[in-house]
């Protein structure tokens, strides 16, 4: 359903008056260790020049007492230092809880925000994770806006995330 996202996020790619639409497909693996924490993950847009930033979501420890679950947002390290740190949590359509181990999608609609507010360009999709008692791990998936044909864009892990896909159609 269009407008309608399967995760908790809003839009990522769009311009007005231009159809289009971006999926992004994350895998978050199921480590063996003794003590497993879901991971904290970011998902956010830089222009080619890093000048723009837009977050797409932030999939952390919503439940916990007096926004407890904020505190260990910082050890998304690159998300932090370039936006996180100004955003007061939680916040509709960004914030939202961890997620299980498995593969998780999202729609964006070309008519919503960020999307619609992007000029035609040079783009790259990051999504940091961190997970307590665990590592910290960040892929990139450059792309361009709007798209001019179909594709799929990946990028893969090593450790806290195995994969990201970007779906872009026009």
């Amino acid at each position: 359903m269009r407008g309608i996202l399967t995760a908790p996020f809003t839009s990522l790619l769009a311009i007005p008056a231009v159809a289009g639409e971006a999926t992004v497909s994350i895998d978050i693996p199921r480590l063996n260790v003794a003590e497993y924490h879901r991971p904290y993950v970011a998902f956010w847009i830089e222009s080619k020049d890093g000048s723009k930033i837009s977050n797409l979501a932030v999939w952390y420890d919503t439940k916990q007492k007096a926004n407890e679950g904020t505190k260990w947002l910082k050890d998304m390290r690159q998300w932090w230092r370039r936006t996180g740190q100004e955003l007061t949590l939680p916040m509709d359509g960004l914030s939202s809880p961890t997620r299980q181990p498995g593969t998780h999608q999202f729609k964006l609609d070309a008519g919503a925000k960020p999307l619609n507010e992007l000029s035609p360009g040079d783009y790259t999709l990051i999504v940091e994770a961190a997970r307590e008692v665990g590592g910290r791990e960040l892929l990139r998936i450059p792309f361009q806006w709007p798209p001019k044909a179909a594709q799929v864009l990946e990028a893969k892990g090593e450790h806290e995330i195995s994969g990201i896909s970007l779906s872009l159609a026009p």
